[in-house]
């Protein structure tokens, strides 16, 4: 058993779907129309994961809590790329008192959400 997808609230997919790609390595995995409007159903898969990111339409006073958990293998490394390309920095590498031993950071996506970047 696994997780098909985790739900990622967006306002602009294209914007979204670009931010993904280019900054953290995803392919398209699924885009196609879903219903009137010009919203689509999107998957976004990471290299080595059977997790898909499936983009959600936002709802507006969303809270800014974080969305999701992203495990890499260069915590910093990732931190210094993203901030090279004018992403938002949250909060640096450091070690969290509750996991001793790991590395996390916090970034804001091309959506404004809250994400977690975490060591294995």
């Amino acid at each position: 058993m696994h997780v098909q997808f985790a739900e990622l609230p967006v306002r602009d997919q294209g914007r979204a779907k670009r931010f993904y790609a280019d900054h953290l390595g995803c392919t398209v995995a699924a885009d196609v129309p879903m219903g009137g409007g010009g919203w689509h159903w999107i998957e976004l898969a990471f290299t080595g994961s059977e997790t898909r990111l499936h983009f959600i339409r936002a709802r507006e006073g969303s809270s800014d809590d974080p969305v999701l958990v992203l495990v890499d293998d260069d915590v910093a490394a990732t931190v210094d790329a993203l901030r090279a390309a004018g992403v938002e920095i949250l909060t640096e590498p450091h070690a969290p008192p509750w996991q001793p031993g790991r590395t996390i950071a916090e970034f804001r996506d091309s959506e404004g959400n809250r994400m977690v970047l975490g060591s294995r």
